[in-house]
């Protein structure tokens, strides 16, 4: 099973007249995260709204998910260690 990561590359204002995102994306992010299929050139990229709105007003984040390659298993095993026992705990003196 493939693991993703969010990569952020930009942010968006709703206009609440017009039920619409507008979502600003640095060019050169664009240009890293694109692909090509049957001779074309495309990028994927999903938009979320943020729970509050952030210090410039936007309201939605953009990002593309990108493929995480997965730890293989190390072979060399550290070793364990002994687990320590809690102490048991001395009874309180009342006070009277």
């Amino acid at each position: 099973m493939k693991n993703f990561r969010k990569v952020y590359i930009g942010k968006g204002k709703k206009n609440a007249e017009l039920d619409i995102v507008r979502i600003t994306l640095p060019i050169e992010d664009v240009l890293k995260y694109k692909y090509e299929k049957e001779g074309k050139e495309y990028l994927t990229f999903e938009v979320g709204a943020l729970l509050k709105p952030d210090d410039y007003g936007r309201t939605h984040t953009a990002w593309v998910s990108v493929a995480q390659q997965e730890e293989a298993p190390s072979r060399v095993s550290e070793p364990e260690l002994p687990l320590k026992t809690p102490r048991a705990k001395k009874p309180r003196k009342s006070k009277k």
